[in-house]
């Protein structure tokens, strides 16, 4: 599954796209797919939710 930081930045790639160019039919193509994937990015929480490393302390090696 794609991020949401992903398809925000996405999205506002084709945003960037769509101020720059002069024609309109293309330019609202591109507003409505940055909304679409907007719209996929709203209800993702916004930092990475995968399990947690676990605990190591730094310094401390254990001998075999």
């Amino acid at each position: 599954m794609l991020g949401k930081s992903y398809l925000t930045k996405q999205a506002s790639l084709l945003l960037e796209f769509a101020r720059t160019t002069s024609d309109s039919r293309l330019s609202a193509k591109l507003i409505s797919k940055a909304a679409d994937l907007k719209s996929q990015a709203d209800p993702l929480p916004d930092k990475d939710q995968g399990p947690k490393a676990p605990d190591v302390s730094p310094g401390k090696q254990t001998q075999s």
